[in-house]
């Protein structure tokens, strides 16, 4: 079994941690926040007290933090990972991050002597608690096959996707692909309701026929018919849509360096911003429902 150094213990990254934990592994994890060091110890994942300690004799590193910034913070600060792992320690970044932040850290771990690959993932909460996930791996060919031994207890599926950068591409389309179908399955469960339909026999129409999506089979806006979805519990977070902005953000901004018209999905970024400016950054991003049906007061 591996040693393993794990940095950014919140939502995701604590049910992951805790599923290489329960693999065996010897998980040191580090974060911030206090509750979430001692949620993730809980789950078996050892606590320490900076990122050095994490960091000391592991075979892995995985990172899974918010924004850029952060991931640069953790990776090229001072006190971060370049600083004080060994060179032979594979790093693993799981963040959802944009492409020009991948490339700074690909290219300072390289630098540095270190593999590095870019391992984003995909299936929210829940996946991430059952081990489910579906990973996206960029990097050199040896690192990646490398990353894919031990990201097994996390994943349903590893998907390598080429060089640099690449696993943050595919996350950055997957995830504007899943925002425009949440808005579009927001769009048409309020317009069935409106016409007269019951709502559970729209979905198992929906659901078998040219409308299914992911998000209407795991996030469906309307509350009592999908048992994953956060309507059924007022919107409690599953996926935040201040998070949810941000990731669609990444995209418009790829679009933006690629000369790529995303139409919808800047449309789509307009919807979480007006959650946002009305007071529910923390609320789940499929309370865009609230929207349509005009449940939710804005300024727009």
């Amino acid at each position: 079994m591996a040693v393993v150094g794990w940095i950014g213990l919140g939502n995701m990254g604590g049910s992951m941690s805790a599923n290489l934990a329960k693999a065996g592994h010897d998980v040191r994890g580090f974060d911030l926040n206090p509750a979430a060091v001692a949620a993730a110890e809980a789950g078996g994942v050892k606590p320490v007290r900076s990122i050095a300690e994490a960091v000391d004799g592991a075979d892995v590193v995985f990172t899974m933090l918010p924004k850029g910034d952060h991931a640069k913070a953790v990776y090229l600060g001072e006190g971060g990972v370049l600083a004080h792992a060994d060179t032979a320690t594979l790093l693993v970044d799981s963040s959802t991050i944009d492409i020009a932040s991948a490339q700074e850290l690909h290219d300072a771990a390289a630098a540095a002597g270190f593999r590095f690959v870019d391992a984003p993932v995909s299936g929210g909460m829940s996946g991430a608690k059952a081990g489910t996930l579906t990973f996206m791996v960029g990097g050199e060919e040896g690192a990646v096959a490398d990353a894919t031994g031990y990201i097994g207890p996390m994943a349903s599926n590893i998907i390598p996707t080429g060089g640099a950068t690449t696993g943050q591409a595919a996350k950055i389309c997957n995830n504007l692909m899943l925002f425009i179908n949440l808005a579009s399955t927001a769009e048409g469960a309020v317009l069935a309701d409106r016409l007269g339909l019951d709502k559970q026999v729209f979905w198992d129409i929906a659901s078998v026929s040219s409308g299914d999506s992911w998000a209407l089979r795991t996030w469906y806006p309307v509350p009592g018919v999908v048992s994953t979805a956060a309507s059924n519990n007022d919107f409690a977070p599953t996926f935040t849509t201040e998070l949810a902005n941000k990731d669609i953000g990444l995209a418009i901004s790829a679009a933006e360096d690629t000369g790529t018209p995303l139409e919808i999905g800047r449309h789509v970024q307009q919807l979480f911003q007006q959650l946002i400016d009305a007071g529910e950054s923390g609320k789940d991003c499929s309370m865009i429902i609230k929207l349509v049906d005009g449940s939710l007061e804005t300024s727009n």
